[in-house]
């Protein structure tokens, strides 16, 4: 692979692989929305987790990572991410649920996110979901060789905040390949025309965080738990995009896609 000012440029080959861990993770998380219900508890989200990407023959991307202990990260209602799996945490009805998961496979890594309702939810709590899934389409419509990293900071952020919206600043996107968390950063605002130019072989981790009140967030006693100080809701959505010379391609759909 080349190098780009630190940013690793992957061959199709590479491109590939990641898109096959891609697909298993987008697989579990599809399998994972239709099975959350109230009463299940993030736990059992976890274990679900481990057992298909046991059958799948994929390695978790986030157990042990920096000593986190689960496989996905579950985050509830106003947890904006890296919830940590536990049996003694149930789901109820009316709850929004984000799903940050995982894997590696021959090496290299694929990650995605997506927030999902429990049973009936409020239709304010639906929006903040819909605009925060656009926002991502948004900010992934940008990618082609060429373009900066503020086209995309600036379309997510544009679109989130036109809804009245705020994007949190602490957790950005990233670039990811061989490592989960790669050079660059990926914010989710900026200004268009900034950043750093995106080449052709480039692959990131796009996520916007969009909060229903304030952007501050704060990180509970677990020392993993990020939660908005307002104790409003968040919602988070995240693709692994491989940037092409005419626009860009996204390497966590389902395999039946």
């Amino acid at each position: 692979m080349l190098m780009q000012k630190n940013v690793e440029v992957k061959s199709p080959a590479e491109i590939a692989t990641m898109r096959a861990g891609g697909a298993i993770v987008a697989d579990i998380l599809v399998l994972l929305t239709g099975q959350v219900r109230a009463g299940m508890t993030t736990g059992d989200i976890d274990a679900v987790c481990r057992e298909e990407l046991k059958k799948r023959g994929a390695k978790p991307a986030f157990l042990n990572y920096h000593g986190f202990p689960g496989v996905i990260c579950v985050s509830i209602n106003s947890e904006v991410v890296h919830g940590i799996p536990s049996k003694e945490r149930a789901l109820k009805d009316g709850d929004i649920v984000g799903l940050d998961f995982g894997c590696v496979v021959d090496g290299w890594f694929a990650d995605s996110a997506r927030t999902v309702p429990v049973g009936a939810i409020t239709p304010e709590a639906q929006k903040l979901i819909t605009v925060t899934r656009e926002s991502l389409e948004k900010g992934i419509e940008q990618i082609k060789a060429g373009c900066r990293l503020g086209d995309i900071g600036w379309a997510v952020q544009s679109h989130a905040q036109s809804h009245g919206y705020s994007l949190v600043r602490e957790f950005v996107g990233h670039g990811i390949g061989r490592a989960l968390h790669e050079e660059p950063a990926v914010p989710n605002y900026g200004k268009p025309g900034h950043g750093l130019r995106l080449k052709a072989g480039m692959t990131i981790a796009i996520e916007p965080m969009v909060n229903m009140g304030g952007p501050e967030v704060a990180t509970l006693s677990d020392g993993w738990t990020a939660v908005t100080k307002d104790g409003k809701l968040s919602a988070h959505f995240e693709h692994t995009v491989a940037v092409t010379e005419t626009g860009f391609d996204i390497l966590t759909l389902p395999s039946k896609a």
